[in-house]
Order: structure tokens, then sequence, then C-alpha cells
């Protein structure tokens, strides 16, 4: 009897998607199919899935509209949440209002990331006139770029919540705070997808794997120490505790009503402002 074929999967070396996936990349979630690992930052799983790499992706909400055809969400295994979304920072402490940037060059992690359309969304009620030029760098350059005045101001992702401060930055807008406010719905940020071409029962199947890998890791959190620290890009356990408590939540088990209205509702804004195509009426389902 052949060996059943490992799917490829990509996800980014971020704690919260180790996490989740720890037990079912080393095996321990009974009946799951075995998947062979490559890590790479979103913006990277981006395109990957536009080119219609890998069987299993993590990716942006952002980037669904361009892929949903040949790829499908999975209901669990993402990152949705409330009070998690990206910032806006300066170098100076500012009005902390919208205008701020007008005329501004802001630096953003990706023009295809769930970030950015968070961004200009913001921006379009925010910010009189428009922001000025956009600049795309790794979020890791992001905030140097902005404390050392290369950009005006910058959006961030990650666990930047967390470290702004030690560059000597401050917050000019939450953009999650914006969407809630404005929606009541949680901020969706991460989507795991997976091939049509592997047919609904194995999409079903997959995604129960990422459920269970969930429940394993919340039940057990010490087994995914080392795996999460051993790929962190910032090193603080504590740092890596706040990242994981913050993205790692119910909407990572199930996406839910609320999870899904929370994905059209910002796919359907999107739209409206012309950012992304727009959505099918099925194009969520699996």
């Amino acid at each position: 009897m052949s060996q059943e074929r490992a799917l490829r999967i990509a996800y980014s070396p971020c704690p919260n998607d180790t996490f989740v996936f720890h037990a079912w990349a080393h095996g321990l979630v009974p009946g799951a199919p075995p998947i062979d690992v490559t890590f790479a930052d979103i913006d990277i799983t981006n395109g990957m899935a536009e080119r219609g790499e890998f069987d299993v992706l993590k990716v942006s909400y952002a980037v669904l509209p361009y892929v949903l055809d040949e790829y499908a969400l999975l209901p669990a295994g993402g990152a949705l949440g409330r009070g998690c979304g990206p910032l806006v920072l300066t170098r100076d402490e500012g009005s902390g209002k919208g205008a701020d940037l007008s005329g501004r060059t802001v630096a953003v992690p990706s023009e295809r990331s769930t970030a950015y359309l968070l961004f200009r969304l913001w921006a379009a009620a925010e910010v009189p006139g428009g922001v000025g030029e956009i600049v795309v760098l790794p979020f890791h350059e992001i905030m140097p770029a902005v404390r050392d005045g290369r950009v005006d101001a910058g959006l961030v992702i990650h666990e930047a919540r967390f470290t702004y401060q030690d560059y000597g930055l401050h917050k000019l807008a939450d953009m999650g705070e914006h969407w809630e406010q404005t929606t009541t719905l949680p901020i969706p940020l991460g989507a795991i997808i997976a091939k049509r071409s592997l047919g609904e029962e194995r999409l079903r199947e997959l995604a129960a794997a990422a459920r269970a890998s969930v429940h394993m890791a919340w039940d057990e959190p010490e087994v995914s120490r080392g795996y999460v620290m051993e790929h962190a890009q910032e090193m603080d356990p504590k740092v890596a505790d706040q990242h994981i408590g913050l993205y790692v939540n119910e909407f990572t088990s199930a996406l839910g009503e609320e999870g899904y209205a929370a994905v059209r509702g910002l796919l359907t804004r999107a739209a409206a402002e012309g950012l992304v195509p727009p959505l099918g009426p099925h194009a969520l389902e699996l």
C-alpha cells in the first residue's frame, strides 16, 4: 500500500501560526493527512496563492477575491479577532488625527494585505485629500524607516503592536478600532485556504485537522513552546505569548456566522471602493 502524499502547506513563522499548526505538522492529530511545511511571510504566501502554488496556504483575507476560483476558504485555522488590528505609527506624537497624514508618505507591508485594505478604508474616511506616496516595505523594516525619517508614517502588523514604543514611535490610529466601531464585527486578518481540486470531502478533513490542531495547542500549550520559539522572529517569550493570545481565539477554531460576516463585510466594502474585485454570492463556500 502506497504512503499517502503529504500536502504542501505554507504559513508564516509567526507565533500564532506555529502554535496553531504545531500538532498537525508533527503528526499528532489523529487521522489528519500528513503535511510538508514551508515557512514564508504572508506577502510571499499571497503571491503563492495567486500563482496556484501549494495545496494549503495561510494568506491575507485581502487576496481572497483573486484566488477563490482555485482555492476554498477553510473555516478553521485563520486569524480574526478584536483589539488586534494594524496600527499607523509616526515618529512625532502629532494630533492623533487622520489629517496628519494628508499628502504624507506611508510605508505598508503589502498592497495585497488585509492591513492595507483596512488602512485604505480608514483613510477614505479620516484623511482629507488622501495620503501621499505609498511605499511597500517588508514589515520588519517599517518601524526603523519611520524612526529614521525615511517615511512619514508606517502601517504595522504582527508583534509590532507590542514593540513600537521601543523605537520611540507613537500610535496615530488603530485600524482595528476604526473597523470595529464602524461595523461591530471582528477584524479579519489571515485566512487558511486549500485547493478546490482536492475535493469537498478532503477540504472538510483539512478544516477538521486545523480545528483539532488548535484545540490540542490550547489543551497543552507547553508542548508547542519549542516549535513556536524556534521560529519566532521576536524571541521574547512574553511577546510570543501576547501574540498568540491576541490572534488565536474562538474564530481560529471556527469562523462561525460572525466570522463569515466580517470577511464578507471587509471584501464588500473594499470592492465598493474599487480596491478588490467583487465576490460572487457563493465564493466563500467550500
